[in-house]
């Protein structure tokens, strides 16, 4: 930026699109640096009137600025961190002794074994529904019996059995139930006990704490903290940023590591807690900063973000972009009485005030158009 004292020049003329008329009052209401985003406003003396006009009053010392041109975005951008999402409770059923418990960070696929009670293996199934009760041959019709042979079909264990998706233990649900019994190593009963299966909406689950011990019996605290497998973006915006998050809204999520990956906001969830509290949801669940609105943002591209693991990330909201666009500082703007916006141009030894067209402001910068070009100087305060 090129900085220069400019003096009182003549009365100025207002040129907008090449034409010349008697130049109208100019004024800088308080009200444009509002608009704008608070831009620091011009005081009542004007350097381009003529000496004497204001009276008494001291001479403003001011600067010029080119006339850039280049692209302009109204994108904000908003750290945050990377996490694997949904955190989930693990509470066990049934009666027993922890006799296996898995490692912290490990991923259990469905049909995999979660824990050990009495050293038994307690599977993982999805679904939406936990076990309340046994499962086997002579139990009344339920959805948990459909949700059940859903897994044993999927897990392939009901092969060649004809086996429908439905709320009907039959003859053939017991033959798949003690197949896959006889695949863990189990005595194959055709029953499914309670508490030998916890069932979870994920297809597979990563370990993020363990909260029982070894020896200790089962009771009604939680058992394991799982989450997904997929990592997502979590920020915490300001207040005044929230209307840039939109549903379904497309951003970029920079890496630690460097790179980036595509993404879109999933949810929006304002937070009920005190101020600093933490709690142990981590991304996506119900964890720190609760009093602050929480956006979870789903990514593209799972691959790089393995890569990065749980780390900071800095995520890009896209917003308006001008390209090629002429840009100056909003201080150099100037509200004309009776609408619009000019600027004051350096010709010479003295100044112009040409009416201008805004476009984009973004960064305390503006678009504007009209009867200027790139490097032309232009008034700002210093």
């Amino acid at each position: 930026m090129t900085v220069d004292q400019i003096t009182a020049p003549a009365p100025a003329d207002v040129e907008s699109g090449g034409t010349r008329r008697k130049r109208r009052r100019v004024v800088v209401p308080l009200v444009l640096v509002a608009a704008i985003g608070g831009a620091a406003a011009w005081g009542t003396t004007r350097p381009w009137e003529p000496r004497g006009s204001v009276a008494e009053q001291p001479l403003l010392s001011h600067g010029v600025v080119a006339v850039e041109q280049g692209s302009l975005s109204s994108s904000i951008q908003v750290l945050g961190t990377l996490g694997y999402d949904a955190p989930t409770s693990v509470v066990a059923s049934g009666r027993g002794t922890f006799t296996a418990l898995p490692a912290v960070g490990s991923v259990v696929k469905a049909g995999g074994r979660l824990y050990e009670v009495d050293g038994r293996p307690v599977v993982l199934m999805t679904g939406i529904r936990p076990l309340w009760r046994d499962l086997g041959p002579g139990v009344t019709d339920g959805p948990d019996v459909e949700q059940l042979k859903r897994n044993l079909i999927r897990l392939g264990h009901a092969d060649g059995l004809g086996l429908t998706v439905d709320e009907k233990f039959t003859k053939g649900t017991a033959t798949a139930v003690k197949r896959w019994q006889k695949s863990l190593g189990v005595k194959q009963t055709g029953t499914v006990a309670l508490g030998t299966v916890v069932m979870l909406p994920q297809a597979g689950v990563r370990v993020h704490k363990v909260g029982a011990q070894l020896g200790s019996p089962v009771g009604a605290s939680p058992v394991l903290t799982v989450t997904s497998t997929h990592l997502v973006a979590v920020v915490q915006p300001a207040d005044n940023q929230l209307s840039r998050f939109k549903p379904d809204g497309k951003v970029v999520v920079r890496l630690a590591e460097g790179g980036t990956v595509q993404g879109r906001i999933r949810s929006l969830i304002r937070g009920g807690g005190a101020d600093g509290e933490e709690g142990d949801g981590g991304p996506g669940g119900s964890g720190g900063g609760q009093h602050k609105t929480t956006v979870t943002i789903v990514l593209d591209d799972q691959r790089d973000v393995r890569r990065a693991g749980p780390s900071s990330v800095t995520v890009n909201v896209v917003g308006d972009t001008a390209a090629d666009a002429l840009i100056v500082p909003v201080t150099a703007l100037l509200a004309l009485d009776g609408g619009g916006y000019g600027v004051k141009v350096v010709f010479g030894t003295t100044t112009r005030l040409v009416k201008v067209q805004l476009g984009l402001v973004a960064d305390a910068r503006a678009q504007i158009s009209g009867a200027v070009k790139r490097g032309d100087q232009v008034v700002i305060p210093k």
